[in-house]
């Protein structure tokens, strides 16, 4: 059995390893997989899933997206959640109870994650919604930048609390297109200057907190011609002036916005050379196979600060927590809403 992980992040083809698959990941390339909607059925089957994954490669990062609201991935047996704009909306009227709330929210995601098997959820989103991103919207907790910022601190006080790591995104901002970089190739004029004020004030503030940031593949001229993912000035500036220590993962190499790059291996090697720890290639099996072999002989170092090292709390056992119960009742009513 390997010990060392690659830096490609994989995802699957169902709710169980194929043959195929199970080959796959055992290619030193690999570094960890990412769960889809179409790899979830329960949390139970998730946790059966997650299990069978680390029989085989027990240092393996699994991780999914769950923020809530429209991106969670996982639904049957799990809170389910409101999108973060939903609690956002209180802040300016009752700061503090929305500040416990997002607190406890981010603890609640990350002890039923943790029952699920997984190491990461990739959150908090830590966009600025300015109204004109369509792919990001209410999954911002909002506009203000110091509100985002307070939020944020509070949901990865959360995470933390419950053992997980805390994941931003997607720096420095992709809340200021209204293009989808899923599907094409977002680029934000505006000057550096009103980026600084505004999209970096949560990330600048959160940089020592977070475990680990992904960048956003939106180009942003007035400061570098590349994407932020692929941009050694975005990323050395994360690393420099904001002083992270953290993770850096690249958003999904097989997005339309990572296209200016070049093919698989192409974009791989952009991002890794550019600073980022790892890169996540989904939705196109030969892409994946493109990009393991242009990492050969590639680390990745930082994974293990981002796996979940405490004895997991079981499914069964959440709902004799107090803290649980409250939580998962009020949120369960606000995404009702």
């Amino acid at each position: 059995m390997t010990h060392s992980l690659g830096p490609v992040i994989l995802d699957l083809e169902g709710i169980r390893l194929t043959t195929d698959e199970r080959q796959l990941l055992m290619r030193p390339e690999v570094g960890g997989v990412i769960l889809f909607a179409r790899n979830v059925e329960t949390a139970r089957q998730v946790r059966e899933l997650c299990d069978t994954i680390r029989r085989l490669r027990p240092e393996l990062l699994l991780a999914i997206d769950q923020e809530g609201g429209r991106v969670q991935r996982l639904r049957q047996g799990v809170t389910r959640l409101p999108a973060m704009g939903r609690i956002g909306r209180d802040f300016a009227v009752a700061p503090e109870v929305t500040l416990r709330l997002c607190r406890d929210a981010g603890w609640l995601l990350g002890m039923e994650m943790a029952a699920c098997g997984l190491d990461v959820t990739f959150a908090p989103v830590l966009d600025v919604d300015v109204g004109l991103s369509s792919v990001i919207g209410d999954r911002s907790f909002g506009a203000d930048p110091d509100a985002v910022a307070a939020m944020g601190h509070a949901f990865v006080t959360g995470l933390h609390e419950a053992g997980m790591a805390a994941v931003g995104k997607h720096f420095p901002g992709h809340g200021g297109v209204a293009a989808d970089s899923h599907h094409e190739v977002p680029v934000d004029d505006r000057p550096f200057s009103e980026l600084k004020s505004r999209d970096l004030v949560p990330f600048t503030a959160l940089a020592g907190q977070l475990d680990a940031i992904m960048p956003a593949h939106v180009i942003y001229p007035d400061f570098d011609a590349r994407p932020a993912g692929f941009s050694p000035g975005w990323l050395g500036m994360l690393r420099e002036s904001l002083g992270f220590k953290g993770t850096l993962f690249s958003d999904d190499l097989g997005m339309a916005g990572a296209g200016v790059v070049g093919g698989p291996s192409e974009r791989a090697r952009a991002a890794l050379e550019a600073g980022c720890d790892a890169v996540l290639v989904c939705n196109d099996r030969q892409a994946a196979l493109e990009v393991m072999d242009a990492c050969v002989g590639r680390r990745f170092k930082p994974a293990s600060r981002l796996r979940y090292g405490r004895a997991r709390p079981e499914l069964d056992t959440l709902e004799a927590l107090s803290r649980w119960r409250r939580v998962h009742a009020r949120l369960e009513a606000m995404a009702g809403h």
